[in-house]
Parts: structure tokens; sequence; C-alpha cells
């Protein structure tokens, strides 16, 4: 049996250029395939891959990414990593959600929304 070496994420959007945009910008990814691919310039993290459909985004998202900026901060610390990557990002066109203080399982994480309104998290 093979085993997967790779993985490609896709996002259905109604504009893929404006979404691959944001991204790219959100993840330091460089933007290719005719503006429609996010890839890691560094070949670690997995391709993203934007593709128009003509429906519009009617549910919350079943798979979200999680963007791990406070990795390995707990606390105010994470907290303030967390408000500044979120205050980076609304310029871009992300949309702030409901911050997630930590509790006795999970650390404190920022929902947001990207342009299209495609859930993510700061984690």
């Amino acid at each position: 049996m093979t085993s997967v070496k790779q993985v490609q994420i896709t996002f259905d959007c109604a504009e893929p250029e404006r979404v691959a945009r944001f991204w790219c910008e959100v993840l330091g990814y460089e933007l290719q395939g005719g503006g429609v691919v996010c890839s890691d310039p560094t070949g670690v993290g997995p391709r993203l891959y934007f593709q128009g459909v003509p429906e519009g985004k009617v549910a919350k998202n079943r798979v979200h990414l999680d963007v791990r900026v406070g990795t390995g901060l707990v606390g105010e610390e994470r907290l303030a990593a967390l408000e500044a990557e979120c205050a980076r990002l609304v310029p871009l066109g992300a949309v702030r959600g409901k911050l997630l203080l930590a509790d006795d399982e999970n650390e404190s994480c920022l929902n947001m929304q990207d342009v299209e309104g495609n859930e993510f998290c700061l984690d």
C-alpha cells in the first residue's frame, strides 16, 4: 500500500483569485497557478487551491484551518499574540469572531472568517 506524501486543501469560492490573495498574505505563501494556488515557499506546508463555484456558502464549514500564531504561549502572552495577528488580518479583509478563552482542556483561540466567510481560527 502506498502512503500519501502531500495534501492539497481546496476551497470552493466565488472569487478564487481574491480568496487566494488573502490566504497567501495570511500564511506567507506564494501565489501561483494563474492566481488560484497558494504554495508554501519552504515546501513544508500544504498547497491551497481555490476553485470557482457558482453557489454561495450556505452553512458553517465542517473543516477549517487553524492559523497557529500562539503555539507554546499561554495566558496573556497567548492572548496578545492572537490579538496582534487579528489586527494584521482585519485590514486584509478578515472578520473577527468570538474569542474563546482557555479552559481545563483548551488554550485560548480566536474565531475569524476570511474574505468569503470561511471560518478559521487563530490558535
